[in-house]
């Protein structure tokens, strides 16, 4: 491979030379490389695919111009050599949150028992929403859990429960994206 250095010709150089070569610039250095070929079908997936990539490009840039994103991207993205808070705010889009652990030893029906939710996510969890329904379906409370240390979530019941026998409880985590996960536990 060569290389070269200080070259003024080819110093901050972007973009396509007819259908031949590509120019562009990462971390200060310009790379060179053949046009890459368009598939002539599309596959429905593949299209599929397109669409999501357009709504996390979307996503990124009203991400990174918003108040209340723009630093937080910003602050993850000088953590790491060479990605942009554009790059983490696509990744962001395309990653849901995981529910790792539902712990309800401390929820015996009563009001001011709690649930302890583990909740991960890529870049950061936005909000843990729980519901608590009976065995017929109807509903006993839901609300939001509040973060806690780490990755931790606590929900604190606000209405008794009398028969949990075969209630359910839906918990239902959320990103800064949107991305939604639910999980169901039954008592």
């Amino acid at each position: 491979m060569a290389k070269s250095k200080n070259n003024v010709i080819t110093y901050g150089l972007s973009g396509k030379i007819g259908d031949l070569l590509v120019f562009r610039q990462v971390d200060g250095k310009t790379i060179v490389s053949k046009i890459p070929e368009q598939p002539k079908t599309v596959s429905e997936k593949q299209k599929a695919n397109r669409g999501r990539f357009q709504q996390a490009v979307i996503y990124a840039k009203i991400a990174i111009e918003a108040a209340e994103t723009k630093d937080l991207y910003a602050e993850q993205a000088k953590k790491k050599k060479g990605i942009t808070a554009y790059n983490i705010a696509v990744a962001d889009f395309f990653n849901a949150p995981d529910i790792d652990t539902v712990d309800l030893s401390a929820y015996a029906g009563a009001a001011g028992d709690v649930i302890r939710i583990i909740v991960s996510d890529d870049f950061a969890v936005k909000s843990v929403h729980v519901k608590i329904s009976n065995a017929d379906g109807s509903l006993v409370e839901e609300g939001y859990a509040v973060r806690g240390a780490g990755n931790l979530w606590i929900y604190t019941a606000v209405q008794n429960n009398d028969s949990l026998d075969g209630d359910r409880i839906l918990i239902t985590a959320s990103d800064l994206p949107g991305n939604t996960v639910s999980e169901e536990r039954s008592l």
